[in-house]
């Protein structure tokens, strides 16, 4: 049983409350902190979970493996230090601060004693998963580029330097908004009452590193609309990954075409339950998913494994996504807004994160 208590009552906290309720026999929220007297009430009542309305209520009063701070960028540095400091590992929600200052600050505060992680679940998308087993295994070969059209400014660089297998490199960075109609999309409230054209916003980036290529295209509506579809192109010397199609060479005279699919339990006359049970390229299993049978969505399996991952770093496990890997990927995508305001070439440098490794 995995015990974790939570800061924050938004849109994001829910997801870790719904893990919870899926696999009970696995997760346990032994507390969560809602400021709001009222809401705290009603969160108590829809998820049968105790509610404090104050960080420090929660430290006197809840024992936990690890506490997830799941609360705006602007306050989550502050929070997370004082729970660090009262000795609670803590899991971080995606980007740890707002600006460049604020993440150098951050990083400069750190203890070596403190075990902090961020919450960075793009990786973990069975999907993305997948992907990434399947470009560490060599098939494609050194992997140069990386055309990431999956997810918005951080999350995208996270994908991107994975699947470069970048670490703190300088980037060259151009990049320009594209502007253009779009019917309006779905968002956290459900779709749309009436058909209306708005303005969508596309940034395209790219960003060298050295020979490695990378480049970032993404739409605000991505995350929601029916019409906009995720893309991704990885590329090796020995092959590529187009979305879910694969093509290699097996040897110098050889060359493979074949395709990355899904197998669920629950289609057809199946009555195991309805859920993922893994991801295949023809007979190689690629991704396997540990958190049957709750009926979880893609993000939801990596929230849990961004969870079980945390308990074991908690417990003397290793480092899954650091808070100087987190301030890169979010520098970065900072730096792509600054190019795409000034119409010029940026140039990263190394920030003081990078000494972590």
């Amino acid at each position: 049983m995995i015990s974790f208590a939570i800061v924050g009552s938004g849109w994001r906290s829910e997801f870790f409350l719904r893990i919870a309720e899926q696999l009970p026999q696995m997760f346990q929220v032994s507390g969560m902190v809602v400021r709001n007297e009222e809401k705290g009430r009603a969160f108590e009542r829809s998820w049968g979970v105790s509610t404090y309305r104050s960080v420090q209520d929660l430290i006197d009063h809840v024992n936990a493996s690890f506490v997830v701070v799941s609360v705006p960028r602007e306050v989550a540095p502050e929070i997370t230090i004082q729970l660090a400091q009262n000795g609670l590992p803590v899991l971080c929600e995606t980007p740890p601060a707002k600006d460049l200052h604020d993440l150098i600050e951050l990083n400069r505060l750190l203890q070596p004693d403190w075990k902090i992680q961020i919450a960075e679940q793009y990786m973990f998308q069975p999907n993305h998963a997948a992907r990434l087993n399947l470009v560490t295994s060599g098939v494609l070969g050194t992997i140069q580029q990386a055309q990431i059209s999956i997810a918005h400014d951080y999350h995208g660089m996270s994908l991107i330097r994975k699947f470069l297998n970048l670490k703190y490199e300088d980037a060259s960075i151009r990049a320009f908004v594209h502007e253009a109609p779009i019917v309006q999309s779905p968002d956290r409230n459900g779709p749309p009452t009436v058909s209306t054209i708005q303005n969508s916003k596309q940034m395209i980036a790219t960003l060298h590193f050295g020979e490695k290529l990378a480049i970032y295209d993404f739409t605000d509506e991505q995350y929601f609309s029916w019409v906009r579809s995720p893309r991704m192109l990885i590329r090796g010397e020995r092959g590529e990954m187009n979305n879910f199609d694969v093509k290699y060479l097996l040897d110098t005279g050889t060359a493979v075409a074949d395709r990355i699919h899904r197998r669920d339990a629950g289609h057809d006359g199946n009555l195991e339950g309805f859920y993922l049970k893994g991801i295949w390229l023809g007979a190689r299993l690629l991704y396997e998913n540990e958190f049957t049978p709750g009926r979880l969505s893609d993000d939801e399996i990596a929230v849990a494994t961004c969870l079980k991952k945390m308990d074991a770093y908690s417990k003397g496990g290793p480092s899954f996504y650091s808070v100087a890997e987190a301030s890169q990927d979010h520098y970065l995508s900072l730096l792509i807004h600054e190019a795409a305001r000034s119409g010029e070439t940026i140039v990263s440098s190394k920030q003081p994160w990078a000494k972590t490794i």
